[in-house]
């Protein structure tokens, strides 16, 4: 990685979304400083704030929500030790960036295509929306656990055709299934299927376009620590059963490339 691909940003703007249980618990993370002039939409960065110390001593992986040459969006529930430090930061706290990193989602104006979002795997699809030359050409399905204010639902479904389906009680995981295997199958010889989300919905969006003959490519959500292939702790097995690092060689695969 050269020494462009990682350097010093401030914090502009932490703001929470949404209000629930534990209010403030999904956030929208603002970095200015020297961005990315060039990014494709499904690659990601890893981000350590300066005021970490041994303690964290890996970054953490995070999709590009947006970025331009001013700084760089994102958008991150807490979940853990990490990013319940990130939720802390103040305005002008230094942050050190490495990326953009991995391969980004497919862009084919003209081509149909359907988003397939699960939870926070909704990130990505806010950058890729907006360098869409054609947004009429997409659509979004997005699955959530949490109240729909949490995410940025609002703003994709402002410049798309969006659908959500919420698991709140039994039987909505089946439905949701049904769904998204509908959803795909109605794409099969005539669009792309982009997805990102967790491994369980990946793993249905996976099997159902490859039984549909659907063109499909999903993005994984894998254990980083290092971000740049050197610590194997994100390996998957390719379409041949080799073992490939998901932060190199992803990432974004398409469907019959990668094992979930």
């Amino acid at each position: 990685m050269t020494r462009r691909n990682c350097r010093e940003m401030k914090v502009g703007e932490l703001a929470p979304l949404g209000q629930w249980e534990r209010p403030g618990e999904f956030f929208r993370l603002r970095l200015e400083g020297d961005g990315f002039a060039q990014w494709a939409p499904g690659q990601f960065v890893m981000l350590r704030p300066l005021s970490w110390g041994p303690e964290i001593l890996w970054g953490r992986p995070f999709s590009i929500a947006g970025a331009d040459a001013g700084g760089v969006s994102v958008f991150f529930q807490v979940v853990g030790r990490g990013t319940s430090r990130l939720a802390q930061l103040s305005s002008g706290e230094g942050v050190t960036v490495w990326g953009p990193l991995g391969n980004g989602f497919a862009l084919e104006p003209g081509t149909p295509t359907l988003m397939l979002a699960g939870g926070v795997g909704i990130a990505p699809f806010q950058g890729y929306a907006a360098a869409h030359p054609k947004p009429a050409d997409l659509e979004l399905f997005f699955a959530h656990r949490l109240p729909l204010a949490c995410y940025p639902y609002a703003e994709l479904a402002a410049r798309t055709r969006a659908e959500e389906m919420c698991e709140e009680k039994p039987g909505d995981l089946e439905r949701i299934i049904a769904r998204l295997r509908e959803r795909i199958a109605a794409m099969a010889g005539k669009g792309l299927v982009l997805a990102c989300g967790p491994t369980p919905f990946l793993r249905t969006v996976r099997e159902a376009a490859l039984e549909s003959g659907t063109r499909a490519q999903v993005s994984l959500e894998n254990r980083m620590a290092c971000g740049v292939g050197a610590c194997l702790g994100c390996v998957s097995k390719d379409g041949q059963g080799h073992h490939v690092q998901v932060c190199t060689r992803g990432p974004v695969f398409w469907a019959g490339d990668v094992q979930i």
